[in-house]
């Protein structure tokens, strides 16, 4: 009887292993080039011409002459320059320090009560209700809290004398201008802070709460310990905006002050634009807002520098 073998096995075959695939790394500054031609012709010219207008002595007809550093010399040595400064870091406590703090006490309190109490939906309302005064056109809520500080039928002393105080000009006295000014501001921008922390918020883990809540610790050591931690970019973010926001604010105090009374209200920008349009020396006007515009720069470089200590620390 005749054996046969066993068939042979057929080898398998090796298929070839694909070839890795290069990263495309070219052709995406195409879509770059818009954004960049914009920039360059909104924002780099346009700046470059005023830093050549800022060594000038010029009406804004005719041919500029040419001063060298004079600008700046008289710019530094010109006290209502330094008022203005002095007059801008008040407005950065208004707008940058103020707002952060009460915004990331009532987006803690939105989110960690008021959403788990009574509902996402309250929370989101209420979250809307404080961002609207950022929807507001400035025109218009200058307006308006200029006629409730109206010093003769202002709703502000209306009701202040159901209590006896005296009727106050408020924007019109030069003690009382800033400070009012600053609490307008405040009102102005404290729905920005409490819509960006709300929005980081969202993604801190809701296991870091309710461990701490079993463990019994009060909403304010949660707030601290937990809350402030999880959302610092965000405060990096409100903080650094807002600051800029600050040094270049324009709108409001153009529609309530003018920068007035005495230059109490005066600030670069509007200092700015006063020898720009309403004296027409352009070259000094220029020098103001150069001299603003490396400040923001600066502080903008401060601001990415100690979050990125921060973030290689932690």
């Amino acid at each position: 009887m005749a054996v046969h073998a066993p068939a042979a096995r057929p080898k398998a075959v090796r298929e070839p292993e694909p070839r890795p695939r290069r990263r495309r790394t070219g052709g995406y500054w195409v879509f770059l080039l818009p954004s960049a031609v914009l920039f360059t012709a909104v924002i780099v010219v346009p700046f470059l011409m005023n830093i050549g207008i800022s060594f000038t002595r010029w009406r804004g007809i005719g041919d500029p002459r040419w001063l060298g550093i004079d600008n700046y010399t008289r710019l530094f040595a010109d006290e209502r320059f330094w008022a203005s400064f002095r007059n801008n870091v008040a407005l950065i406590v208004a707008m940058a320090i103020i707002p952060t703090i009460i915004g990331l006490v009532l987006a803690s309190t939105l989110f960690d009560y008021v959403g788990k109490k009574f509902g996402p939906r309250t929370a989101s309302v209420l979250r809307a209700a404080y961002y609207l005064p950022q929807v507001l056109p400035v025109a218009v809520a200058g307006i308006v809290w200029g006629w409730i500080m109206h010093p003769r039928f202002g709703a502000l002393n209306a009701f202040l004398g159901l209590f006896g105080a005296e009727p106050r000009s408020w924007l019109g006295d030069p003690g009382w201008a800033l400070p009012s000014v600053m609490m307008i501001m405040v009102w102005f921008q404290i729905g920005y802070p409490v819509v960006i922390f709300m929005a980081g918020l969202q993604r801190v883990d809701p296991a870091l709460y309710e461990a701490a809540e079993m463990d019994g610790a009060s909403w304010w050591r949660r707030f601290v310990h937990i809350t402030i931690p999880q959302i610092r970019p965000e405060i990096y973010v409100v903080l650094l905006t807002c600051t800029i926001a600050a040094l270049k604010v324009f709108g409001p105090i153009f529609v309530l002050t003018r920068g007035g009374p005495g230059g109490a209200t005066l600030v670069p920008s509007y200092f700015s634009y006063q020898n720009f349009f309403e004296k027409a020396n352009v070259g000094y006007g220029a020098a103001i807002a150069t001299v603003l515009t490396l400040l923001i720069i600066m502080v903008t470089a401060l601001f990415l520098r100690i979050q990125d200590n921060e973030d290689r620390q932690s």
